[in-house]
């Protein structure tokens, strides 16, 4: 069984550090996995984290419209991070090894058996022409 990351190497990876072999099974469980969507857009958002920071204690004026504009930069990653989601996925399994596809486990699942009911139907077409 792989280990988890403690805290520290959890926030290299955030921001896109490669964690050790040991933990390779952890990272394709993190990015394939169950809830791999949810934890993509957290991961996500922790990372701006420190933006966020700055544009509340940066700037002048009253707390609700830091605040204001604190959402709208969360709203921004946010739909930033779900359109780019695949992208991001493809290139961390590949900083760690464990692939290419895009595709979580369910979905990779989902792909073989209709893969499989595809050359049920057609293979006898193949086979006679």
């Amino acid at each position: 069984m792989s280990s988890r990351p403690n805290p520290i190497q959890w926030v290299a990876y955030v921001y896109g550090a490669k964690l050790p072999d040991s933990q390779y099974d952890w990272v394709r469980n993190d990015l394939t996995g169950r809830f791999a969507t949810p934890r993509h857009l957290i991961r996500a958002q922790a990372a701006f984290v420190p933006i966020y920071l700055a544009l509340y204690f940066g700037f002048p004026g009253e707390w609700w419209i830091r605040a204001l504009m604190v959402l709208l930069g969360a709203l921004l990653a946010f739909i930033y991070s779900i359109a780019y989601k695949d992208q991001n996925r493809v290139r961390r399994l590949m900083k760690h090894g464990l692939g290419h596809s895009p595709l979580t486990q369910r979905q990779q699942a989902a792909a073989d058996v209709a893969k499989v009911k595809y050359e049920a139907v057609y293979a006898s077409r193949r086979s006679g022409a």
